[in-house]
């Protein structure tokens, strides 16, 4: 694999720095707020992974972001390969951009949207494609607040209405997660319905990729991982769920 650069920003710590430097998501970092060099690798581990994108985010809520690999010397870098470290299976909201909110940039992850982060065959296959093709060794399902996708889906549920077009497959697809939260029956949908909603579905999600034929044995070899988290709207911040 072809070795890459990746700059971090420097973050601070919550409880303080420690003789001059600190940790952000387990990445040393210098002192000051100057961005610094670190170590031309990419993430080896699921772990390793996970900890880079939680560094990008905190970088990212405290309104630090560096906008690594997002320069012309990336774009010629990646243009003949890519070997993106993780996949980020998010909503198609426009307030959720994956390499905004990890502070990512050019080849580092595989964006798969879709509305309420729901998937089929065909997203599935999409999915699996970073793992196995191109070794990425972190699948992320990504929730987030208020999203609208379940809050339309939760109220056609409420009223037992169908939504226009293709829409109606987002609605089947909440389905569950609207039975498991509301007890199956018809209530008013609230802020806390459509939260409580967000949630399970996305761990339900995270859950049946993880059980998935091709994805299944990297999981149980550690070569990969499949992890479910929430993106607050209001902080910026990502939590894991899952």
């Amino acid at each position: 694999m072809k070795r890459r650069r990746f700059l971090y920003g420097g973050a601070v710590l919550a409880g303080g720095l420690l003789a001059g430097a600190g940790f952000v998501g387990g990445v040393a970092v210098g002192s000051s707020d100057r961005p610094e060099l670190l170590p031309e690798r990419a993430p080896r581990t699921p772990e390793e992974a996970w900890r880079l994108l939680m560094a990008g985010n905190e970088r990212w809520a405290s309104g630090r972001s560096i906008h690594p690999n997002q320069d012309v010397a990336r774009r010629l870098e990646v243009a003949g390969e890519q070997a993106p470290y993780a996949v980020v299976v998010s909503c198609i909201d426009s307030r959720v951009p994956p390499e905004m909110v990890f502070d990512a940039g050019v080849g580092d992850v595989l964006a798969v949207r879709t509305a309420a982060h729901t998937v089929d065959p065909l997203v599935t296959a999409a999915i699996e494609y970073g793992p196995e093709d191109l070794r990425a060794s972190l699948v992320v399902v990504l929730g987030h607040q208020r999203c609208g996708a379940v809050t339309a889906a939760a109220q056609a549920l409420s009223k037992g209405d169908r939504l226009p077009g293709g829409m109606q497959h987002i609605v089947t697809a909440l389905r569950p997660a609207y039975a498991r939260m509301t007890g199956r029956g018809r209530v008013i949908v609230d802020p806390l319905l459509v939260e409580s909603m967000v949630r399970d579905h996305t761990m339900n999600v995270t859950r049946q990729l993880a059980r998935d034929p091709l994805l299944a044995p990297r999981i149980r070899s550690g070569g990969l991982r499949v992890v479910g988290a929430y993106y607050s709207l209001e902080t910026g911040r990502i939590s894991r769920l899952l």
